[in-house]
């Protein structure tokens, strides 16, 4: 199966466009020479007495031993964002700082390309204390390696082919313990790297390096059925398997994928999951099934919902299993869109100083009365500030995915779908209905009101999400589209096809498959029926939290707040308001019976105040 992605799939949705902007601006607004200047430093190349007063800060300083990382997610997300747009003046900017690159690994004597020193690899083979410095030179080799596969940069596939010498060499010093020993600090992607080099050079070092960093004390215990994830730190282990699947791809051995599948079930399937999708809490894997002693500050570290969204899409392409995509869903609404390019959503008549944006939050918060902890724009640079501007110039993968004649449709977002099939070229237009019947936008009353039957049709927000597809063919073809149901739906699926039933369907967590004669114009309608879930936790069915759909609501509480119900639906307890604003259907949830009353949002619409996601259910 396939990914379709780069410039075959275009974003419509107006809240991910918005996010795409934002991350976009973001890369251009960073100086070149902010960003490259550990690597400078390191090279001897930097000439300055003092450092520029906008100089990075937080774990970009000269003085941090991960200083340096934050350049590899850039080049990254540059080259993505570059692959889907065409963006030719973000280009120029990643590709003058590949060549300041290659001229700071020819200062460093033609192979160390790093931004911090060699000896901190020495360091760890001598059990010297230093933070996790195969973690900061993974970045950049990742970064050089998709200015290659995406922005075309053959010299910084170069810099990272001399570079990799430099680690067969230092490796090669090592017993199989010795390194062993060494893998024990965390290596980030490294693994990952070294298959990825692979595919592209075919070379027999890269061969070589991919057996030397088999963490076999990771990765023997996962297969030996065992839980070695329990209480460890969760973003060392994720990219070491992403490394696993990458592998797997591009050797085709078996004991990589036996490897991932092992760890998925561990982190995942065994584990369970909190309502939003995450699993962590102070960057360590929760034990299985024991969530409630876990519901603190340091929930859902952004890079661990980024990374295991990765892992997911791996799966996904390789078993087809809607599962994964559902994970996917809930993660990237409630992580994703959560902890990242906040910007507010307003309710007149509630001023206040917070601001009305933020850029980034390292966790996401389950204790209750805590509330997001929003980060600069060049104050901090811990590891999320890097998976962010990665996932958000990635936004419109995952949506659609090819086997054959088959399309997949596995996220419901507007967007516009080019592919083939065959020798035909086929677009698919994804657009969602809101149904609000109304195109006023404002409260300027010479704004569009055109008179029609849906503003009185649906006079309340309708109980379904409603997604029309419009396929555009040259010819009358036959080929099989796939539609995702999702977990959330709480009643029978509709399918349409130009205006006729074509099925319906309760079995979510399935694709809904239609295979027919498609002519230019055909239009299919997905109907999902939306409401409130409570989701308890795995270890307490009295404690939970509310999704609407596949978003969680956060209730606006400066302390714990227990919910007094009267019966076990528990759902009912919450209730929609506000929910119209001119031509728009709005997200506003309020508690039914409880005093004062809790407000509820959307955790995606949730900024400076302080929240609760989850709670304790008490029966009057």
């Amino acid at each position: 199966m396939k990914e379709l992605k780069s410039k075959q799939v275009k974003l419509c949705d107006g809240d991910l466009r918005r996010r795409e902007i934002a991350n976009r601006e973001y890369l251009m607004k960073l100086t070149s020479e902010n960003l490259l200047l550990n690597y400078k430093l390191e090279a001897g190349r930097y000439s300055g007495r003092e450092l520029d007063s906008d100089a990075h800060r937080g774990w970009e300083s000269p003085v941090c031993q991960l200083r340096g990382h934050f350049l590899g997610h850039w080049l990254s997300a540059a080259a993505i964002h570059y692959d889907m747009s065409g963006d030719m003046e973000l280009k120029a900017k990643a590709d003058a700082i590949i060549d300041e690159l290659a001229e700071c690994q020819k200062d460093n004597g033609g192979q160390w390309a790093g931004p911090i020193p060699e000896k901190y690899l020495y360091w760890i083979a001598n059990g010297k204390e230093v933070w996790a410095p195969q973690y900061t030179l993974h970045k950049v080799f990742m970064g050089l390696i998709d200015m290659y596969l995406y922005a075309e940069n053959h010299k910084a596939l170069e810099i990272a082919d001399k570079f990799a010498d430099w680690f067969v060499e230092w490796s090669g010093k090592y017993s199989r313990e010795k390194f062993d020993d060494i893998l024990d600090v965390e290596t980030g992607g490294m693994l990952e790297v070294w298959a990825e080099l692979l595919h592209i050079t075919g070379k027999d070092k890269y061969k070589m390096l991919l057996e030397r960093y088999y963490r076999g004390r990771l990765f023997d215990p996962l297969l030996a059925g065992k839980d070695p994830l329990t209480n460890m730190h969760a973003n060392t282990t994720i990219p070491e398997i992403l490394g696993c699947a990458r592998a797997y791809e591009v050797t085709g051995e078996e004991k990589w994928m036996e490897i991932v599948k092992a760890y998925w079930n561990c982190a995942v399937t065994e584990r369970g999951c909190l309502a939003t999708g995450g699993q962590t809490s102070g960057e360590i894997w929760m034990p299985k099934m024991k969530m409630k002693e876990r519901l603190g500050d340091k929930n859902q570290e952004h890079c661990t919902v980024y990374n295991m969204i990765r892992l997911a899409e791996f799966l996904f392409r390789h078993t087809e299993d809607p599962t994964y995509m559902q994970y996917i869903e809930y993660n990237l609404y409630n992580g994703i869109m959560a902890q990242a390019y906040y910007q507010e959503y307003a309710l007149t008549g509630s001023k206040h100083v917070n601001p009305s944006t933020g850029l980034l939050t390292y966790f996401l918060p389950m204790k209750a009365g805590l509330h997001k902890d929003w980060s600069g724009e060049t104050d901090s640079f811990f590891c999320c500030h890097g998976t962010m501007v990665q996932a958000n110039a990635a936004l419109n993968r995952g949506i659609y995915y090819k086997n054959k004649e088959e399309i997949f449709v596995c996220q419901y977002f507007d967007s516009e779908l080019q592919t083939k099939i065959g020798e035909d070229d086929i677009t698919i237009i994804q657009k969602q209905d809101k149904m609000s019947g109304s195109m006023m936008n404002s409260s300027n009353t010479a704004g569009s009101q055109e008179v029609n039957e849906v503003t009185l049709l649906h006079e309340n927000m309708p109980k379904y999400r409603k997604h029309d597809f419009v396929v555009r063919t040259s010819t009358v073809k036959t080929f099989t589209i796939r539609y995702r149901i999702p977990e959330w739906i709480m009643s029978e699926a509709i399918i349409y096809v130009n205006g006729s039933v074509h099925g319906k369907t309760s079995d979510s967590n399935k694709f809904y498959k239609i295979k027919r004669e498609w002519k230019d114009g055909d239009t299919i309608s997905i109907i999902l029926p939306i409401g409130i879930r409570f989701i308890p936790l795995p270890d307490d069915d009295e404690i939970g939290a509310f999704r609407f759909g596949p978003e969680v609501l956060a209730g606006i509480c400066d302390t714990e707040r227990l919910l007094y119900v009267e019966n076990k639906d528990i759902a009912s307890e919450i209730m929609m308001e506000n929910e119209r604003e001119w031509g728009n259907w709005r997200y506003f949830f309020k508690t039914v019976n409880q005093n004062p009353v809790i407000q509820l949002r959307r955790i995606r619409d949730i900024g400076y105040e302080p929240y609760q996601i989850y709670f304790k259910v008490k029966y009057k």
